[in-house]
C-alpha cells in the first residue's frame, strides 16, 4: 500500500524515480499552475524557462491542466530547481490565494508520494511557489515552500529574472512637467549588482531584483504604514562542494532586532539588544515582535523568517551559524546568502565575498526600517572571531559587534 509523506513548510524528501508529476488544487478552485526552471542562482536562463498554459513544455517539464511532469534527468545541467507555482484566475472577482483558495500539493514520483497544505494564506496573495524541484549532489529532493506574492505572476516572473511585457498604456493625457531620463536600449543588460549609494525605488515601483556589490546597499521604497505589509527575509545556502554536502552544511538563520520604540537616534548612548529570532525562539507574526521564523532546516536549503508591521521595526541584523557538527569551515563555500523581498516586486539579494575558514558565525545584511524612504538593506558580512561561539549583538543605533552576544551552540 502506498502511503503519502505530508511535508511541513521546509520540509524535503529525496525523490527516488526520474520522472515526477506535481499536482496543485484548492478547494476553492480558481488557480493556474505554472512551472520555472530556475538556475543555481535562484534565476531563469531566459523567458522560456517559464512554463505556462501559453507555453506549456520547456527542456523536460510539461504542463498539463493543473500538473507538472517533470523528466529530472533530461534536465539541462544549468537547471538547479524547478518551482512550481499557482496562481489566482484573475476572472474571478476575488482573485487571491486567501482562505478556502490556498493551494495545496501532490508530488508522485515513482512509489514517492509527498503531500504539501501550507496555512491559509491571509495577506492578499496572488502567486506563491508551492513546490520545488531542485538538485541535491548526484539525485533530487523535493522542498515544501509555501511562498506568496501579492503582485501576481508578473512579479513572481521579475523577482526570477523573467522579462515580461509591458502592459498597453492608458490613453494619452496632458504630461505633467518631469525630467525625461535617456532610454535604454532594449538589448542593454541589467546590471549584476547594485553599487553603494543605489537610489531607493519610489514607493510605488518595484526595485526589480538587484544583488547587492561589497559594501553596497539598495532600498526598496515603501508606505511603511501600509496594512499588511510584510518583508521576509530568507537564508539560503545549497551546501558548496560536494564534500560539503555530504556533511550536511547546516546553517541556521538568527534575526537579531531592536523593535521601532528602542531605536535610540545618532549622538545618544546605544544600548545593546538581546533579542532574536531563529530556531529556539520562533517568535511570532501576530504579536511583539511581529518576527516569525518558518521553522528549522537541518539540511542545506532555507530558512526564512517574515517581517511583519514594518511600522513597528527598528534594526533587523540577518546572521548565519555554522552548526558545529560541521565543523569550522567557510560560510561562501556552503553557499550562503540573505535575500530580503517585500512580495511586490522588490528583491535585494546579498551575497558573501570573502572565504572565512575558522568562524562559526557571520552576519550578511542589517535591515534598516528606520531610513525615512523606505526599507534599506545594507552588506555588511562581518565573521566572527576564530572558534568563537558567542553570538553577534546589536544596538539600538544599528550598530552591531561580533563576539559581543550570548554563547548559544546548537546541540543535536
Amino acid at each position: 500500500m502506498t502511503t503519502t509523506l505530508a511535508l511541513a513548510q521546509g520540509g524535503n524528501a529525496p525523490l527516488s524515480a526520474a520522472v515526477c508529476r506535481v499536482t496543485l488544487d484548492s478547494s476553492g478552485g480558481g488557480i493556474d499552475v505554472s512551472a520555472v526552471l530556475l538556475g543555481p542562482d535562484g534565476r531563469v536562463r531566459g523567458d522560456d524557462d517559464l512554463v505556462f498554459y501559453n507555453h506549456p513544455a520547456h527542456d523536460g517539464v510539461s504542463l498539463e491542466g493543473r500538473t507538472v511532469t517533470a523528466d529530472l534527468p533530461s534536465l539541462p545541467a544549468g537547471v538547479d530547481r524547478v518551482a512550481i507555482v499557482a496562481s489566482a484566475d484573475p476572472a474571478l472577482p476575488a482573485a487571491r490565494l486567501d482562505g478556502a483558495a490556498t493551494p495545496h500539493a501532490l508530488v508522485e514520483c515513482g512509489a514517492d508520494r509527498l503531500s504539501f497544505a501550507p496555512a491559509p494564506f491571509a495577506r492578499g496573495e496572488t502567486v506563491a511557489v508551492l513546490v520545488e524541484l531542485y538538485r541535491r549532489g548526484d539525485g533530487w529532493k523535493a522542498r515544501a515552500v509555501g511562498q506568496g506574492w501579492d503582485t501576481g505572476l508578473a512579479g513572481l516572473a521579475t523577482d526570477f529574472g523573467i522579462d515580461v511585457a509591458a502592459e498597453e498604456p492608458e490613453p494619452a493625457r496632458a504630461p505633467e512637467p518631469a525630467v525625461v531620463p535617456a532610454p535604454v536600449p532594449a538589448s542593454a543588460p541589467a546590471p549584476a549588482a547594485v553599487p553603494f549609494g543605489a537610489p531607493a525605488a519610489p514607493a510605488d515601483a518595484p526595485l526589480g531584483a538587484v544583488t547587492l556589490a561589497k559594501d553596497g546597499h539598495a532600498t526598496i521604497g515603501m508606505r511603511k504604514d501600509e496594512p499588511g505589509l510584510v518583508v521576509t527575509a530568507t537564508l539560503e545556502w545549497d551546501g558548496g562542494s560536494e564534500e560539503r554536502q555530504e556533511a550536511g552544511a547546516d546553517l541556521d538563520l538568527y534575526a537579531l532586532y531592536v523593535p521601532r520604540p528602542r531605536v535610540t537616534p545618532s549622538g545618544t548612548r546605544a544600548k545593546k539588544a538581546e533579542e532574536a529570532v531563529y530556531y529556539g525562539e520562533l517568535g511570532s507574526a501576530s504579536a511583539p515582535p511581529y518576527i516569525a521564523l518558518d521553522g528549522d532546516a537541518r539540511v542545506p536549503g532555507r530558512e526564512r523568517v517574515t517581517l511583519h508591521r514594518p511600522d513597528r521595526q527598528g534594526y533587523v541584523l540577518v546572521c548565519a551559524y555554522s552548526a558545529i557538527e560541521n565543523g569550522t569551515g567557510s560560510f561562501k563555500s556552503f553557499g550562503a546568502r540573505a535575500v530580503v523581498t517585500d512580495g511586490r516586486g522588490s528583491t535585494v539579494t546579498v551575497p558573501l565575498f570573502h572565504d572565512c575558514e575558522l568562524s562559526y558565525w557571520v552576519a550578511i545584511a542589517l535591515i534598516d526600517f528606520t531610513d525615512p524612504e523606505g526599507v534599506l538593506i545594507r552588506h555588511v558580512e562581518k565573521y566572527g572571531a576564530e572558534n568563537d561561539e558567542a553570538r553577534p549583538a546589536l544596538y539600538s543605533d544599528g550598530t552591531f559587534r561580533m563576539g559581543a552576544g550570548p554563547i548559544e551552540f546548537k546541540t543535536l
